[in-house]
């Protein structure tokens, strides 16, 4: 049950006493100081009460117990308010006190027994139960609650032995049933937190911790756990809020103050390291990632974000060997990593190792077929793969996939004077230097315009005829005409001027 629910819980509890309070309305004070002010209080507090608004009815049984100490209904109604907001240690001594007052008072032992019972006090509640049926001894309801005590006890009982042997499943399924009963047993709650720990289930132990830090008071070690079991599963801004909490409690607190300290130097470092990728200062992005490698080189979580922050890094960067690197360290780490797989795909991509590329894409895809940018960048790289198989315009003109328009257009100038019909003399080497030159002409055509050089990036060659008519080129082209000796240039090559410039 979570805190919440445990919360809505103790208000639907106390309903029959809203109803017993309406009926002992009017039954008047046994006080004697300021009657008529301390029966206003009485009654506006039944009122508010009725109508849920606890706080407000809370003031007033408070200024009419001020008035008349010895009202043993202003007692009950007080404690009647504190169990409707879930403060049973408040409600206690009320009832406690109602007791001493009015020992008859049935119902109001009867309703301290239900709060030991839900404290895990199981003997103070088996005492409350049995003297409601020495009185009654056809109470229904002291009958059916004491018949859940000895049950209780026996599977505690059982449960620590199952704990000694490591019978952790076993313990968790009679612990669960004990906690129905004893929602406010803080050591329950702590033992099924051990055993969620013992069998990995941490975030089931954290909801187990958590509300231990208010059923106890200035439960500090609480928050430290609970702080601590959020760290260890990479959950740092939940790590800071909970040692916050602990800190308030005890500003020098000996587990608290250093974890404190540490975990907030990790968030800035994150922190940072988010900024400057968000801002494409990828460098200084790893030089905090590293920072928080160093200073966090163990934890599963953190070195598995550390790492692959720096891999996407280094990708951006297109810096294929140290990409590779830490792509792989990720994917050692976890190998259905997705993201670490298209980055690494992407950087097979850079390096024109496109298999490789399509293989991560495809191991990507299979492990979840609806991402988008997944389903296309496998489509990418298996056009690229295809591509690679025909021609390649980058290795026609010698130049890397990340060259520059100038390095291009250099490269250009070179291998076409190098290739020009003209150099050649007989009509075998002119037809081979024709058909040279013709392809590094088209490498040039492609690769010096930014739009036909982006198509080719992605796996599409804009001067393939087929391809662009099953593309369904909006200009409607049905093939590549391109040829710098075609009409013009006359039967020979004369009609061709090459400029260097």
């Amino acid at each position: 049950m979570s805190w919440e629910t445990l919360g809505v819980y103790r208000l639907l509890s106390s309903i029959p006493l809203v109803v017993i309070i309406v009926n002992l309305q009017y039954e008047g004070s046994e006080g004697g100081a300021n009657p008529q002010e301390i029966d206003q209080h009485l009654k506006l507090g039944t009122q508010l009460l009725s109508a849920g608004q606890l706080a407000d009815a809370l003031s007033h049984f408070h200024a009419a117990i001020d008035g008349d100490p010895d009202n043993y209904l202003t007692y009950f109604r007080r404690a009647t308010v504190y169990l409707a907001m879930g403060k049973s240690r408040q409600a206690l001594p009320d009832l406690s006190r109602v007791i001493q007052l009015k020992p008859d008072f049935t119902q109001a032992r009867v309703q301290r027994a239900n709060v030991y019972l839900k404290q895990g006090k199981l003997n103070d509640a088996e005492n409350d139960y049995m003297e409601v049926l020495r009185v009654s001894p056809n109470h229904e309801d002291a009958k059916t609650q004491l018949g859940f005590i000895e049950p209780i006890r026996e599977a505690v009982q059982e449960t620590d032995e199952m704990m000694t042997q490591g019978r952790w499943n076993e313990a968790i399924q009679l612990l669960t049933v004990a906690i129905d009963k004893c929602v406010w047993d803080p050591s329950l709650r702590e033992k099924r937190a051990q055993c969620y720990m013992e069998i990995g289930e941490h975030f089931k132990a954290i909801n187990d911790i958590k509300p231990t830090t208010k059923m106890r008071p200035d439960n500090t070690e609480a928050y430290f756990r609970v702080s601590k079991m959020y760290y260890d599963v990479g959950e740092l801004e939940d790590s800071l809020t909970e040692v916050r909490e602990c800190l308030k409690l005890d500003p020098d607190h000996k587990s608290c103050f250093p974890h404190y300290k540490h975990a907030k130097k990790l968030n800035k470092l994150y922190n940072s390291a988010q900024n400057f990728i968000n801002e494409g200062r990828y460098e200084e992005a790893i030089v905090k990632l590293e920072a928080a490698l160093r200073l966090e080189p163990e934890i599963w979580a953190y070195v598995l974000w550390s790492k692959s922050k720096i891999c996407k890094s280094y990708r951006e960067l297109k810096d294929v060997p140290h990409a590779i690197k830490n792509c792989a360290e990720v994917l050692e780490m976890d190998e259905n990593n997705i993201e670490a797989l298209v980055d690494r795909a992407e950087t097979y991509i850079l390096a024109e190792e496109f298999e490789r590329a399509v293989e991560d894409y495809q191991k990507a895809h299979d492990i979840d077929n609806n991402l988008r940018h997944v389903t296309e960048g496998l489509e990418k790289a298996k056009r690229l793969l295809k591509q690679s198989q025909k021609r390649d315009y980058y290795k026609i003109l010698g130049v890397k996939r990340n060259a520059r328009k100038r390095e291009i257009e250099k490269a250009y100038r070179k291998l076409a004077a190098e290739w020009h019909p003209d150099n050649f003399r007989s009509e075998e080497e002119k037809k081979i230097a024709e058909k040279k030159f013709i392809e590094i002409a088209a490498a040039r055509e492609v690769l010096a315009d930014p739009e036909k050089r982006q198509k080719f990036d992605n796996g599409e060659d804009p001067l393939d005829p087929e391809e662009q008519q099953r593309r369904q080129n909006p200009w409607g082209h049905q093939g590549f005409h391109f040829n710098p000796f075609g009409p013009g240039g006359g039967n020979g090559f004369n009609g061709f001027k090459f400029h260097f410039n």
